[in-house]
């Protein structure tokens, strides 16, 4: 085994392994032409079909709007045509109550525009004035007025301009066509109000159908049917919401203002606002030249400018990112370009329809493999993570911006989580390339930018610490510069949870080497190696380093090696005291071997009102016997539900942790006095849960420092643990539903939700049982006082 980087003798160059264009290569362009020409067939498709497409482009978003209401209406017993019919009622109700409220607005605005007359004219007639006045350009815009004239002149004297005027048609044939102009606009409100009908009442065959056309994994088609409909439903409801907020105060400020017709403008605003970009600006028009037309001087329509501009700034910079948040998933520039397109496809109506039509592409490049690009064109999640931007950055020698890439991680991650999710990340694309992309300029910049890199974050995230003196923690890279990097970080990390430490450099593991080190006074030392196969060098480094120091703890930090492939004695067998595969682990380890180091505690602390929530504890049914089929049921659902080993639902009393429910036997415990399974509460991961008051996930038991001991956790060998809080109306935590694992595993955000939405249930079966016996208690207080009531008083 050998620390050193890849064999360089064994790369390739990549003309050699690509073997020229060949058959793959005609293979690439045949689908990348197949490719173009269907691209070509759909965008002609939607250009031609337009006249059927839109309307029910505008049936279907309706449909996403108006479904809400009719499924609440249905939950609440109502049946489906019921629904569809009270819900559209109301919508055409609505609408025909603001269509009368508009035409009163607009027929008393007509009545007053006359008046208005005379202020336009004397304000035209000032400015006119103003500008009469001589100005620098006079004399260059009159020489282009007689260059015009000649030009004019000439052209006329050799070609006349003919001009062909059509025959006035009879007053049938012109009644006829502003018949026409009139209907269309109706037929097609007619046609969509019919398609909105159809896609509620056949909205589950509708899905059925789609689901066969996606075809593939039904559990990812469902959920890409699920996630378009939650995305829409959102977005509508957000503009709706947006728009509204936006709508009354300006409503307000125009009728302080003077504004003639304000609830109109409201209205205007609020329908408008749905068109993206162009629609904010239309509405502006409005109550802008009318402020111009009614006030004799200019203050209303600077009143008015300021009170536009004031809130599309709130709107704008507060309220949409405050309700939108990533309603969507679309990036800010997938949404201007599908906006042009969309516009160019159907003109304003596309405009109107960009962001929902985006969205559904947006969930077809998530759900099929063969469309995944258009996840990467329009997602808002960046096309690359941090780390691999970092590392870009610093091939390409962009100090800067790498850093100013770090910083922003930082300020959602703080300094050490990033080091651990991002930085070694980083190192560890670099151990990767070393030897085969990279040139020895790129090694050479990934050096000088990751040690310009901790160098800004030391002096902007300088350690609480001073580590002047002798240090505590002492790290080393073991052989190359990517473990001195790594080095590094460890030592800063450790420095900002409160425990010194410093950085040492070895070339060669040599006595002489190791001697030089100067470890006197530091109890601990750890070792970095970025290689997958470091057993003889780290195993020579440590007898080197026991032979100088004997009572020197060791911990050997293995950055490549996978942590499934780490067994329990692989401290043994290299030489180590310990070993870890993560900075927060190496934090983890090297706290439990310095307990004089202040910082957060290894071990659950009991909450502040422990004694309250025991007490809640006993005042509940949650210890009552009678409900150990229910929440065994619960607890078999979870263990189905995540296919995990054991599931469980404990309680912590004072002393220790209860096993209410479980979705099997159990093996390895005490029992209390009517044969539940317990475990004294320090041996409890379900403490942490209760200690913390959030959902608690153990990817790994053996490579969190806090469990590595646990008896629990040995003598079943278990690696995953998840729990979420019991956590009551009074703030209480009584204990926690958790799944366990003998196989190290993740969970996802979802899953996560998942869990603590059983652990809500399990919240209400307990206050059903607690709403029976009060229920049960009080009829037998009533039975007891009405026997007493009724007993013939003693003579």
């Amino acid at each position: 085994m050998t620390l050193t980087p890849p064999d360089r003798r064994t790369m390739m160059p990549r003309e050699a392994e690509s073997g020229g264009l060949g058959e793959a290569g005609s293979a690439d362009i045949v689908k990348v032409a197949a490719t173009l020409v269907s691209a070509a067939v759909i965008i002609a498709a939607l250009y031609y079909g337009q006249d059927i497409l839109i309307p029910l482009a505008f049936a279907f978003l309706i449909g996403f709007a108006l479904n809400p209401p009719v499924m609440w209406l249905r939950r609440g017993g109502v049946p489906k045509v019921i629904s569809i019919i009270a819900v559209m009622t109301v919508v055409l109700v609505l609408l025909a109550g603001l269509f009368v409220v508009l035409g009163t607005q607009l027929r008393s605005l007509g009545e007053q525009l006359p008046t208005y007359q005379s202020t336009i004219n004397s304000k035209f007639n000032d400015l006119k004035a103003q500008f009469k006045a001589p100005g620098i350009f006079d004399s260059a815009l009159n020489a282009i007025a007689s260059l015009q004239k000649e030009v004019e002149a000439v052209q006329g004297a050799t070609a006349q301009r003919v001009e062909v005027v059509p025959a006035a048609g009879t007053q049938m044939q012109v009644a006829l066509v502003w018949l026409g102009r009139a209907l269309e606009p109706l037929a097609t409100a007619g046609i969509v109000l019919v398609f909105v009908v159809l896609a509620l009442l056949d909205r589950s065959d509708l899905r059925d159908r789609l689901l066969r056309i996606l075809g593939g994994n039904l559990h990812r088609s469902t959920d890409a049917i699920e996630d378009a409909g939650r995305r829409i439903s959102r977005y509508l409801l957000m503009q709706l919401v947006v728009n509204v907020t936006f709508a009354l105060p300006l409503t307000l400020g125009l009728w302080l203002i003077g504004v003639p017709a304000a609830p109109l403008w409201g209205v205007v605003a609020a329908v408008l606002r749905f068109v993206p970009y162009v629609g904010a600006l239309i509405s502006a028009v409005f109550p802008l030249a009318l402020a111009f037309a009614v006030d004799p001087g200019w203050h209303m329509m600077l009143w008015t400018l300021a009170l536009i501009a004031g809130l599309e700034l709130v709107s704008n910079n507060i309220v949409e990112p405050m309700l939108y948040g990533t309603s969507t998933g679309l990036s800010a520039i997938s949404l201007i370009a599908a906006a042009t397109f969309w516009t160019a496809l159907w003109g304003p109506v596309g405009l109107i329809l960009s962001t929902p039509l985006t969205v559904c592409l947006l969930v077809l490049g998530k759900t099929l493999p063969q469309l995944q690009f258009l996840d990467t064109l329009l997602g808002s999640v960046p096309a690359l993570d941090p780390a691999t931007r970092i590392y870009q950055r610093l091939l390409a020698n962009d100090v800067e911006e790498a850093i100013e890439i770090a910083e922003g991680e930082i300020d959602t991650l703080s300094v050490v989580p990033f080091y651990d999710a991002v930085g070694i990340a980083v190192l560890r694309l670099a151990s990767d390339d070393y030897g085969r992309q990279a040139t020895a300029a790129h090694r050479l910049r990934v050096a000088e930018g990751m040690d310009a890199l901790l160098e800004e974050l030391r002096e902007e995230h300088p350690a609480a610490v001073v580590t002047d003196s002798a240090p505590k923690v002492v790290c080393i890279g073991g052989k190359w510069e990517i473990d001195a990097i790594a080095a590094e970080m460890l030592a800063h990390a450790l420095g900002l949870e409160g425990i010194p430490a410093q950085t040492r450099r070895v070339v060669h593991v040599t006595a002489s080497s190791v001697a030089r080190l100067d470890l006197d006074g530091a109890p601990v030392v750890c070792i970095n190696y970025f290689s997958s196969e470091p057993d003889s060098a780290v195993r020579q480094f440590c007898r080197r380093l026991r032979q100088r120091w004997p009572e020197l703890e060791i911990v050997v930090v293995l950055w490549m090696v996978p942590a499934e492939a780490l067994a329990n004695d692989a401290r043994k067998d290299i030489g180590a005291d310990e070993v870890a595969t993560s900075i927060k682990e190496a934090i983890g380890r090297v706290r439990r071997m310095l307990p004089e180091v202040a910082g957060e505690p290894t071990e659950a602390e009991p909450p502040a009102n422990d004694a309250e929530r025991v007490a809640a504890l006993h005042g509940t049914a949650f210890l009552d016997e009678a409900l150990r089929d229910d929440l065994d049921a619960i607890a078999k659902r979870a263990a189905d539900a995540f296919d995990v080993d054991v599931a469980m639902i404990s309680a912590i009393d004072s002393d220790r942790e209860v096993i209410i429910g479980r979705s099997k036997e159990l093996s390895g415990f005490g029992r209390d006095e009517v044969g539940r399974p317990t475990l004294p509460r320090q041996a409890a991961i379900c403490d942490y849960v209760v200690a913390g008051g959030e959902t608690l996930i153990v990817a790994d038991t053996e490579r969190d420092a806090r469990f590595t001991d646990n008896p629990v956790a040995k003598a079943w060998g278990l690696r995953f643990y998840a729990g979420a809080p019991l956590r009551t109306g009074d703030g209480h935590v009584l204990g926690a539903l958790c799944i366990l694992d003998r196989d190290a595993r993740a969970l996802e955000p979802r899953e996560r939700q998942l869990l603590e939405k059983l652990a809500a249930d399990i919240i209400e079966t307990i206050s059903r049982k607690d709403a029976d016996r009060s229920s049960q208690q009080q009829a037998e207080g009533d039975a007891e006082a009405s026997a007493t009531i009724g007993q013939q008083v003693p003579k």
